[in-house]
């Protein structure tokens, strides 16, 4: 199984043949990862956790061109929220299959199960961006984003999806945010963790891992992909903090467009 980190929460996960795409994100001027929509144009199996843009942004034109006609041939897995998003956006929203927690897709030899998660909460990283300098270097973004985050609600709906392939098993979150009644599985051997979206990542992280006990833990979503409302979050404390509190699972923070193998 291969796993590759495409910037921001962009996932692809190659197994058993399949290749299965998730919340891919072009990233804005002055993104840290710098990529284009053709990165993801050959994926035909997409995975959205939520309806934020910086998830869902893209499906519209990977789905239809400027025209609205059918471009490509994906198909789109996500929540009701998302799937009334896109919608309202597509000429023929044919390609999107609405999922809720509980159901399972198969495809393959590929298993995708349908987990409830929940999206971080901000907390003091909202007062902080809006009064960063940045706001006036990036502007631009700034107008663009404050326009967009209307049209992409995240809707109080996040999910998480359990991946089965190989033998393996890889629990790939949208936002750091867990359910606290939600029985989720044990001991996967890879749990992929957004880390950014709110005041403390560190603490929650260890908190998630602490609930979910992987074997290993790849971060995502840590980089500055849509200045100046994202920043680089710096993993060290994190890597330090498990190193200390769990010494047996490894984290992994991945180089963008570099695939890992499981």
């Amino acid at each position: 199984m291969k796993i590759t980190w495409l910037g921001a929460a962009a996932i692809r996960i190659e197994a058993a043949g399949e290749r299965l795409l998730f919340d891919p994100f072009v990233q804005l001027l002055g993104g840290e990862n710098p990529n284009c929509l053709e990165d993801f144009m050959d994926d035909e199996l997409i995975f959205i956790t939520h309806g934020h843009l910086d998830h869902l942004m893209e499906v519209p034109e990977l789905l239809e061109g400027e025209e609205g006609e059918p471009r490509g041939d994906a198909t789109v897995y996500c929540g009701s929220v998302a799937a009334s998003t896109l919608d309202d956006m597509l000429e023929d929203a044919g390609r999107v299959v609405e999922v809720k927690p509980g159901d399972c897709i198969r495809i393959g030899e590929v298993s995708v199960k349908v987990w409830e998660g929940r999206h971080a909460r901000p907390g003091r990283t909202a007062v902080k961006t809006l009064l960063s300098p940045r706001i006036a270097r990036y502007w631009r973004n700034a107008l663009s984003l404050a326009w967009l985050n209307r049209r992409f609600p995240e809707g109080g709906q996040t999910l998480l999806y359990e991946i089965r392939a190989e033998g393996k098993t890889v629990l790939l979150m949208g936002s750091m945010g867990l359910m606290p009644e939600t029985p989720y599985p044990e001991g996967a051997d890879l749990l992929i963790l957004p880390f950014q979206g709110c005041s403390d990542p560190t603490g929650e992280a260890l908190r998630i891992v602490e609930r979910l006990r992987p074997r290993r833990v790849l971060l995502d979503h840590f980089d500055d992909a849509f200045p100046p409302v994202s920043r680089s979050v710096n993993t060290k404390s994190f890597k330090k903090r498990m190193d200390e509190r769990f010494p047996r699972i490894r984290v992994a923070k991945p180089a963008a467009g570099k695939a890992v193998e499981l």
